[in-house]
């Protein structure tokens, strides 16, 4: 069953960098009508909370550490969604159908083991404020499945994925990141099994982020 928890790390990983609107047959629960955030865990520098959604079985998640890199090189590698195969887990294929300076539309398929891949399109907006210790960037997604691909056989759309990151410095060489996520994997993975994959998933995302963040493609760029 371990292996089934770690599968859904890809579905939070479309939280890095994607937003848009609900699929027109899916109605997602208002974020504020939920339950105070309660913290279910800490570990490998990443602290875990979780809360419900009013009329929602799924848990919303949300997850807090710092990354040893500068605030404009996280956003490098999560504004990169080109890359995701190459460094994010499961991740097979992703097509960036639009790009503006402010969003990106994407297209991700997943190659889970154990069952079937997953996909989803996803809109992310991203907002940049200055600060006195450097900027903020915050990212937003919602889901966006009518401007990407069609559904494929063996292949199970993913209709709700909705979160944000924040990325504040708390040095000039160090971020905290923020990290919320609302998603549903689709398919018949028991609901208890899915969220205690999210909580493994959230911990590999930020270790990802934390490997590939130096690299000279990322922090090379200036904030």
């Amino acid at each position: 069953m371990s292996r089934i928890f770690l599968t859904l790390l890809s579905l939070a990983i479309a939280g890095p960098l994607l937003a848009g609107v609900p699929a027109s047959d899916e109605i997602v629960p208002n974020s504020s009508a939920a339950t105070p955030w309660e913290m279910v865990g800490s570990k490998e520098g990443v602290t875990i909370y979780t809360r419900t959604r009013a009329g929602s079985p799924r848990k919303e998640f949300r997850a807090v550490g710092e990354i040893d890199s500068p605030t404009h090189s996280v956003f490098a590698v999560l504004n990169d969604p080109e890359s995701y195969p190459r460094f994010m887990p499961y991740t097979r294929e992703t097509q960036v159908i639009e790009r503006t300076k402010e969003d990106v539309v994407t297209y991700q398929r997943l190659d889970l083991p154990l069952v079937e891949d997953r996909d989803y399109t996803l809109r992310s907006t991203h907002t940049v404020e200055p600060g006195p210790l450097g900027a903020t960037y915050c990212i937003h997604w919602k889901p966006a499945n009518n401007l990407g691909p069609g559904e494929k056989p063996g292949v199970q759309r993913v209709r709700v994925c909705e979160g944000s990151w924040e990325l504040e410095p708390v040095t000039g060489a160090t971020t905290r990141a923020t990290y919320t996520i609302y998603s549903d994997t689709g398919g018949a993975i028991p609901r208890v099994l899915a969220n205690r994959g999210t909580r493994v998933a959230i911990r590999k995302i930020f270790e990802a982020i934390r490997k590939v963040a130096p690299e000279p493609q990322y922090s090379g760029v200036k904030g």
